[in-house]
């Protein structure tokens, strides 16, 4: 099943960092986002923290588009994003709009072991 990763940033203010997590915690999402998330056709999705820095990774079925809008626009929706604004903060290369960045795979290490297998073979 595919993987998408993409990256934002928290503002860097430990109070906001942790402020962002509670809101994180199972139990704090609000159910019609996750219920919109998984509506949408997200697998899963997980956050990972590293400083203020943010990685998230979604989960998906096969021949599912990942640039296509993954919530329902609704109110709800808008409101969380808005909520979860007060803590992001976009990566300085975004473009006005941007914000959760794709990012761009760049080692894999069974593909390097088949490659480095392939060319013994040659």
């Amino acid at each position: 099943m595919p993987r998408h990763y993409y990256a934002l940033d928290l503002r860097d203010d430990d109070a906001a960092i942790a402020e962002y997590e509670r809101l994180h915690r199972p139990g704090n999402v609000w159910p019609e986002i996750a219920a919109s998330i998984k509506t949408s056709g997200i697998e899963e999705m997980e956050i990972f923290r590293t400083g203020n820095r943010l990685v998230m990774v979604v989960q998906v079925p096969h021949g599912y588009d990942a640039s296509a809008k993954r919530h329902v626009d609704d109110p709800m929706t808008h409101a969380w994003e808005a909520l979860m604004d007060r803590y992001q903060q976009r990566l300085p290369w975004a473009e006005t709009g941007q914000k959760w960045m794709p990012m761009k795979r760049i080692f894999s290490l069974t593909e390097t072991l088949s490659a480095d297998l392939s060319a013994k073979k040659i």
